[in-house]
């Protein structure tokens, strides 16, 4: 009997839907101009703004007309927006590099130390700068020995680099502990007189 096969099932009536919208949005859309296709070395297509890769150009339509796509695609137009309208505060905050000229290193001495209760090692680091500029104090930092362009790069040290205008920035090379940064452990004293 003609037309007696019933009613077409809701999920097979979804994929029907879903193939005609392929079909129209291929005939409409043209894929060379769409920003965040890219086709990989497999022939596939992603999308470099959901991270989806898609295995035809239908799919990657269907996707582009969904959901997670057109979330995306807001929130990148609002942090677009966003940042449009936050430049001028940007170039407010950007901070002048300073030129100077730099002199050489500062004097130092290094001493070798040991807490007789704990058996804990040290070390003492005592540099002079002479010539530093009026109201200034050397700055301390501690360094990953692979943040570092020196040298070789081993797990094994860290650095400790102190820097005072117009010094030259000067590091030392320590093992790579943890520190123990407990009160009177690790300390830092800087003598406006001496300047050390």
């Amino acid at each position: 009997k003609f037309g007696g096969g019933g009613v077409l099932p809701a999920q097979q009536a979804g994929a029907d839907r879903r193939d005609r919208l392929r079909k129209l949005a291929m005939e409409t859309i043209d894929l060379n101009k769409d920003p965040y296709l890219f086709r990989n070395h497999l022939g596939s297509l992603e999308c470099k703004l959901c991270g989806t890769i898609h295995p035809n150009e239908g799919n990657y339509l269907a996707h582009t007309q969904g959901r997670r796509h057109q979330t995306n695609l807001s929130r990148r137009a609002n942090r677009e927006a966003k940042d449009r309208s936050l430049p001028q505060a940007d170039a407010r905050r950007t901070v002048a590099v300073r030129k100077t000229i730099k002199i050489g290193r500062p004097g130092y001495k290094v001493v070798k130390t040991s807490d007789p209760d704990t058996s804990q090692r040290g070390l003492v680091f005592e540099l002079v700068y002479p010539e530093i500029e009026s109201g200034m104090q050397p700055r301390h930092r501690i360094m990953s020995a692979f943040e570092q362009r020196v040298g070789p790069k081993d797990r094994r040290y860290q650095y400790i680099l102190f820097a005072g205008e117009p010094y030259e920035t000067v590091g030392f090379r320590i093992p790579n502990r943890p520190l123990d940064k407990r009160p009177g452990r690790f300390t830092t004293e800087w003598d406006r007189d001496s300047k050390t």
